[in-house]
């Protein structure tokens, strides 16, 4: 009889770290299947699918600051052209400098201002010459907050006879805004605006 009991005792033992050792594998099997679906969830969220003439193609998402420098030379590009790319036309140059001023604070606004005082787009107008602008290169400061930049650039001053060159060198802060909007594409503004060089 108690050899009954005692294999009653050894069968209860096994069966209890049976039991034991099923759990613990039942537990590490959930702990690695949550941690698998939290690692797929967020290469799910890196990936981007865009519709292109009809086309799916996969884009990768990235952090805004692997593309900060390219997001900057951009935005201040782009200032650049709304701002210097002038036809003669009073519409055309009011719709252009309007879209520029969207981009930059109101230091821009003051040489816009400074230039209009100066009958600078009277002139443009009035002797029917189109502006042109190629910017060269920029120089950026990423590294201190606001992003300090320097703007070389090439404008070209188009007459029906002739075609003029100018250098042209320009500075600034660029400030993040931390939103975007249909009118300021990347969210940045530029501020302290000033032209360094306009000359031939």
């Amino acid at each position: 009889m108690f050899t009954q009991f005692r294999n009653i005792d050894t069968a209860f033992k096994h069966i209890k770290t049976f039991s034991i050792l099923l759990i613990v594998a039942n537990l590490l099997t959930v702990c690695f299947c949550i941690y698998k679906s939290y690692h797929f969830v967020d290469l799910a969220q890196n990936r981007i699918y865009i519709l292109y003439n009809g086309k799916v193609m996969e884009a990768m998402a990235s952090e805004r600051k692997s593309n900060l420098s390219i997001e900057l030379k951009d935005h201040i590009k782009t200032f650049h052209q709304y701002f210097f790319n002038l036809s003669p036309d009073d519409k055309a140059i009011q719709a252009s400098i309007t879209k520029a001023l969207y981009l930059a604070d109101q230091s821009a606004k003051k040489q816009f201002d400074n230039l209009k005082e100066a009958g600078y787009y009277s002139n443009l107008i009035s002797a029917n010459i189109s502006q042109e602008i190629e910017v060269d290169s920029t120089v950026l400061d990423i590294n201190q907050y606001p992003y300090a930049f320097v703007c070389y650039a090439t404008q070209k001053l188009v007459r029906s006879t002739s075609t003029a060159t100018r250098r042209l060198v320009t500075k600034g802060n660029v400030r993040d805004l931390k939103m975007q909007t249909d009118d300021n594409a990347h969210g940045f503004l530029i501020q302290a605006w000033e032209i360094l060089e306009n000359s031939n």
